[in-house]
């Protein structure tokens, strides 16, 4: 509380919200810095192809990432060749969309993505997409 001086003289009841405002906005800084570098997964890069579509990445997407050195990734966490499947199987139990993303390095060799593929139709998954990056047209776009 507050005095006020001059005037009536009396005790101010208002309350100050500058110092809140000004902490939940460096909240929300930091969340909006924080937030992307957590989705950000295995780092690969990413083929171009030109007839792509955009789907947003979420939280509830099961993804499997092929390294350019041939490791498999589920969901950002490494997974030994031989345990692809049943561990993309336990992660697909309780998810009603049974849909894997491949997110295949442009270094990596076709046998090792087709390898992940057949371990993903090992575990009763047929349902399965590739990331890829969009071109970019000569013109810009």
């Amino acid at each position: 509380m507050s005095m006020d001086l001059g005037g009536k003289g009396g005790v101010k009841s208002d309350i100050n919200v500058t110092p809140l405002v000004d902490v939940m906005l460096v909240l929300l800084i930091i969340m909006m810095i924080i937030a992307p570098m957590l989705q950000k997964g295995v780092d690969v890069k990413l083929p171009t192809a030109s007839n792509t579509v955009d789907k947003p990445e979420t939280q509830d997407q099961t993804v499997v990432a092929v390294t350019a050195d041939g490791r498999f990734h589920l969901n950002s966490r490494e997974v030994a060749d031989g345990d692809l499947a049943t561990k993309a199987a336990e992660v697909l139990e309780t998810k009603k969309e049974r849909i894997v993303l491949i997110k295949a390095d442009e270094d990596a060799s076709y046998g090792r993505v087709m390898a992940a593929m057949d371990a993903l139709r090992k575990a009763q998954i047929e349902d399965m997409g590739l990331i890829t990056e969009k071109r970019m047209k000569a013109g810009g776009n």
